[in-house]
């Protein structure tokens, strides 16, 4: 997810506009009650945000929790939980369409991660209420939680590792372990958009404008499907098409970006001085690993303390998946390479300790597998050309293998159709992104009449919040004219200066 950490300064350009009288009555209605009633739903004064967010401020939000049937082909069945919060427009009369944040994943939990986004949309919410629900399976929406998840089901599980013997049995154990109070196969996209309709009527029926990320936008246009009377605008940020079979790509889509990113320091004359050929480096550093994994003595990034790592050619295939996610840490794969292809592997494992660390501790993955299973896991076909890559040719395997163990029960026959609609859609992608490539947001247009792609350069996945993606995504929603949007301002963005050293690049 993309960081959305604001200044003061920025928090004031992003107010600029709205009268104080407004933002001072909104101010005090929001103080004056610890509950607020909307539509048919009582809803009561709370925080959103994930008890370890390393930094991002919880917000205040009104919390409530909705009850659904688990299956809904038999609602006199059991009933779960849905964790439902709103936060609050800044104005004293907001608008009567509600913001969706869909959250990433599969796995994320919206309450947990809007921190991370709030100053993302933040333009959104000067008119706009925000509506997040914990996904079902995530959060505090009845999550499918086991002490040892299962990993390689998850379409952003930062880990692949073999899913064979002690391993496959684990997520035996999970399912099992959930059976009696949970049942996975009801943890599903399909099922989430029935719950996110009836969410809606019990708020009184407001049109949505859906806000999706990475597999948000599955959610998204999954929902925008079934329900179109229901959605005023859709922003697809790191976009899904609903054709893709999720996992069947990701050697392919790493291998490019990454490529693409140590490609370019290769052809800039200071960046190759440093570290000549990064991405031969870092193929030495993959066939070290397969040879033998490393042990590597380190000092915490958080706590200081000094601990002992493993470090395996899987290993290494996530760490740079995840590094090559930001602009940001994109800029440092050229050193950490160089590092670790001198033996010094403490610099690639403590930076990815914090990026990993901070989409894991957020990811439930007995949710993701219900997702994948039923979804996509038997249209996977195992690709030979991908032997050859960072991430190698057996994640579909292992996926395959974990799913034939999880439970799960068919898709919609029309599920992977291309989705089709005539409400204004606006697609945001990365030039860079290892996951969600420009070329499926360019897929997804054909089949929008009123839609638009804007190209984030140099960047990554998830963009929503770079540069003035904010105010430009705001503009959109307000006027719903996505083909006279005004994007110029977007020029500005770019790649992040290589790091030529542990202090940064030259001045």
């Amino acid at each position: 997810m993309p960081s959305a950490r604001r200044g003061r300064g920025a928090a004031r350009r992003l107010l600029r506009g709205i009268p104080a009288l407004a933002l001072a009555a909104a101010a005090a209605a929001a103080g004056a009650t610890e509950s607020w009633r909307l539509g048919a739903l009582e809803l009561q004064a709370c925080t959103v945000g994930a008890a370890r967010s390393h930094g991002v401020p919880s917000q205040a939000a009104y919390c409530t929790d909705f009850a659904v049937p688990e299956d809904w082909d038999r609602p006199q069945g059991r009933r779960i939980p849905l964790r439902v919060a709103v936060v609050r427009s800044l104005a004293a009369e907001a608008r009567s369409d509600l913001v969706v944040f869909l959250d990433g994943g599969p796995g994320g939990a919206a309450t947990q991660d809007y921190p991370a986004v709030a100053g993302a949309l933040a333009p959104l919410r000067r008119q706009r209420h925000i509506l997040l629900i914990d996904q079902r399976g995530t959060g505090d929406s009845h999550p499918l939680d086991c002490p040892d998840p299962p990993q390689a089901a998850g379409a952003e599980a930062p880990h692949a590792r073999p899913v064979a013997g002690a391993a496959l049995e684990r997520i035996r154990q999970c399912a099992q372990g959930l059976a009696s109070r949970a049942a996975p196969e009801f943890y599903t996209t399909s099922d989430a958009i029935r719950d996110l309709e009836a969410v809606r009527l019990a708020l009184g029926a407001p049109l949505f404008d859906l806000v999706g990320v990475s597999y948000g936008t599955r959610v998204a246009q999954q929902y925008a499907r079934r329900y179109p009377a229901a959605v005023r605008s859709i922003v697809l940020d790191s976009a899904v098409p609903n054709e893709l079979i999720l996992l069947s790509e990701h050697a392919r889509n790493l291998e490019d970006a990454v490529q693409a990113r140590l490609g370019r320091c290769r052809d800039d004359a200071a960046c190759a001085r440093h570290y000549g050929d990064p991405y031969a480096a870092l193929e030495q550093v993959r066939d070290r690993l397969r040879r033998a994994p490393q042990s590597v003595e380190m000092r915490d990034p958080q706590s200081f303390a000094l601990v002992r790592r493993t470090l395996a050619a899987d290993d290494l295939a996530a760490l740079v998946r995840f590094y090559a996610y930001a602009a940001p840490t994109s800029a440092l794969l050229p050193y950490v390479i160089a590092e670790a292809q001198a033996g010094r592997f403490a610099p690639l494992l403590s930076q990815a300790q914090l990026v990993v660390g901070d989409v894991t501790e957020h990811l439930n993955g007995g949710m993701a597998a219900s997702v994948l299973c039923a979804e996509d896991a038997d249209l996977l076909v195992e690709r030979p050309q991908d032997a050859g890559t960072l991430l190698g040719a057996d994640l579909v395997a292992e996926a395959r293998r974990s799913c034939a163990v999880w439970p799960h029960r068919p898709r919609p026959a029309d599920f992977h159709e291309p989705f089709h609609g005539t409400m204004p859609v606006l697609v945001l992608a990365g030039e860079f992104d290892p996951v969600t490539p420009p070329r499926y947001g360019a897929q997804i247009l054909r089949g929008l009449p009123h839609a638009r792609m804007l190209l984030a350069k140099g960047q990554g996945h998830a963009v929503i919040g770079v540069g003035c993606m904010p105010r430009v995504v705001g503009a959109f929603v307000d006027r719903l004219d996505p083909e006279h949007l005004d994007e110029r301002c977007l020029a500005a963005l770019g790649e992040t200066a290589v790091f030529l050293g542990a202090n940064g690049s030259d001045p």
